[in-house]
């Protein structure tokens, strides 16, 4: 409850303000390091490396000359994988962005990464080297 006095009650609007703008930039920070984030991943033993964007769109793709030898439902296999993994990681770093921008313990933070751990899980057979065992196998 604001006291009678108006210079408290004016230091009190002014400490309020100014806390609602920090959160403001605050939120305005996170949403672009959010928009930035891509992340990468490698399965056979770096024969397939993919990369996807904060959406989790596939932005690139690079297959080596050893897929050659693969079956292509082994190759389709190792790629869904990879690009899972790389989604995966996104969630890492909207994790960080969000330590640095509105806190973890936020609405807000809580909310961003909930969601991205939400849309992107780590695969439930996340075994390292499990793909590349796989890969291996076939050739």
């Amino acid at each position: 409850m604001l006291g009678r006095d108006p210079d408290e009650a004016q230091e009190r609007l002014h400490s309020w303000t100014a806390q609602l703008s920090t959160r403001a930039q605050a939120a305005a920070d996170l949403s672009e390091r959010v928009a930035a984030v891509a992340a990468s991943a490698a399965g056979a033993d770096g024969a397939v490396r993919v990369t996807v964007a904060a959406s989790g769109a596939l932005t690139d793709l690079r297959l080596d000359d050893r897929v050659q030898r693969m079956r292509g439902s082994e190759l389709a296999s190792i790629i869904m994988a990879t690009v899972a993994r790389a989604q995966a990681g996104l969630t890492d770093q909207v994790i960080v962005a969000v330590h640095d921008t509105v806190g973890i313990d936020s609405e807000t933070g809580r909310a961003v990464t909930d969601t991205f751990a939400r849309r992107f899980p780590k695969p439930a057979d996340e075994q390292p080297g499990r793909w590349e065992r796989d890969a291996r196998s076939g050739w």
